[in-house]
């Protein structure tokens, strides 16, 4: 079936529809060469229409081990070429079985670094999905409906759960984490308890934990104030360690601020250089907001990383508290193990947590 993608300035993009489904939502672009089933399945694309620059999409098939999530929250998908005859040992189905099966609305042979060039030229922007024939009065209708603003709720987990380990305790503030983050951080010794991201901050201490890690997520920071508020009452009370959404929660708690990206950030071969070793690590990142940098001065955070490719902020860290995050995803390891330091520097905090308990009888 042919279809088309138009954007809410009125480009249009033409190309074939893959079953019936219509989408609507902000589109945006991932310039990764792999990975395409991760994004689909990554909470943090919740609400919006992915477009990926790498022309050949789906060549390796899909397996349920690339899962990142319960399911994909992701509202449509864009690409150039989709493949039919996937070839890999691992896969269990091709990416066009996988698409219809999870209702994901999908646009193919598309010139997806069009679409790309005028995102990057114009910013982000709604956009819809539907078939070549659609009548205009039915295209106005679909322009009216809204795009909601409560995607952390849609993603969080709907109940507290446990990865059991004999490591430090972290409770896990889920935004719409990633199972590799969890992955990380289990295989780095941590007793894990994973909350709703609308927990209370009574409810976290009654859990005793000797540690806390704000996850990953979709959206807005500002439209998630009672996570704000939970973090600003933990503050000075355990270690903590964030990440995407996480580190922008974590600024707006200490009082910084955050502001919207003109496109964001999304792919897997993004460099960061982190300012203390002066290197220069490839990073995965997913995200539309960042921090802005002129707000942290006189709340005790110094800037830790900076993205290479615009000077944005890229991780951050309290001068005197134990507390640290980044932008970007270092369990996704493109470099591949660039990042995995991070994981250990949250553990070398945890250890002097339980050290200090320990001697208080806490």
């Amino acid at each position: 079936m042919k279809g088309k993608l138009i954007l809410e300035d009125g480009s249009v993009f033409h190309g074939e529809l893959l079953g019936a489904a219509e989408a609507i939502g902000e589109v945006v672009f991932n310039t990764g060469m792999t990975g395409y089933q991760e994004i689909l399945t990554d909470p943090s694309y919740c609400g919006q229409i992915v477009t990926l620059t790498y022309p050949l999409v789906g060549n390796y098939g899909v397996a349920e081990r690339f899962q990142q999530s319960r399911q994909s929250f992701v509202k449509g998908f864009v690409i150039s070429e989709l493949c039919d005859h996937p070839s890999n040992w691992t896969m269990e189905g091709t990416l066009g079985e996988y698409l219809l099966k999870n209702k994901i609305p999908c646009l193919h042979g598309v010139d997806t670094r069009a679409v790309t060039r005028k995102i990057r030229s114009t910013g982000a922007m709604r956009g819809i999905i539907v078939a070549a024939e659609l009548e205009e009065a039915e295209i106005a209708k679909r322009w009216q409906q809204t795009l909601s603003a409560d995607v952390v709720k849609e993603v969080t987990t709907p109940q507290r759960y446990e990865i059991a380990n004999d490591g430090p305790h972290v409770v896990v503030m889920d935004f719409g984490i990633k199972k590799n983050i969890l992955r990380s951080l289990a295989e780095h010794g941590c007793r894990l308890t994973v909350v709703p991201a609308d927990t209370s901050y009574q409810e976290i201490r009654e859990l005793q934990p000797d540690g806390v890690f704000l996850s990953n997520g979709p959206g807005d920071p500002k439209a998630v104030p009672f996570a704000i508020e939970t973090i600003r009452a933990m503050i000075g009370r355990w270690p903590m360690f964030g990440i995407c959404l996480g580190h922008q929660l974590l600024a707006l708690a200490f009082g910084a601020d955050t502001y919207k990206m003109k496109f964001g950030h999304r792919g897997s071969n993004h460099p960061v250089k982190n300012l203390a070793s002066g290197r220069v690590h490839i990073t995965s990142q997913n995200h539309g907001y960042a921090v802005r940098e002129e707000s942290l001065a006189d709340k005790g955070l110094v800037v830790t990383h900076r993205a290479v490719n615009d000077g944005s902020v890229e991780g951050m860290k309290h001068q005197l508290l134990p507390v640290f995050s980044v932008q970007y995803h270092p369990e996704a390891a493109p470099g591949p193990d660039d990042n995995v330091y991070l994981f250990e520097q949250f553990m070398e905090l945890l250890a002097k947590e339980v050290a200090l308990c320990q001697k208080n009888n806490i």
